[in-house]
């Protein structure tokens, strides 16, 4: 699951769930998010699993 798609979930802008999660980290798992590195953005992309490299977080 995206950031993105977090989002519509809570009804949040992707920015401000970004923002809170950070705000926050001590409440959240250590595992709930993770950012991809650009080898893995790059992969995911020509395997058509994302549409584009705007969403670096998951």
């Amino acid at each position: 699951m995206l950031d993105r798609d977090l989002a519509v979930l809570y009804g949040v802008e992707t920015r401000a769930l970004k923002q809170s999660v950070k705000r926050n980290l001590e409440r959240f798992p250590h595992d709930f998010m993770f950012v991809l590195e650009e080898n893995e953005i790059e992969f995911m992309v020509s395997q058509s699993v994302i549409p584009s490299k705007i969403s670096r977080w998951c």
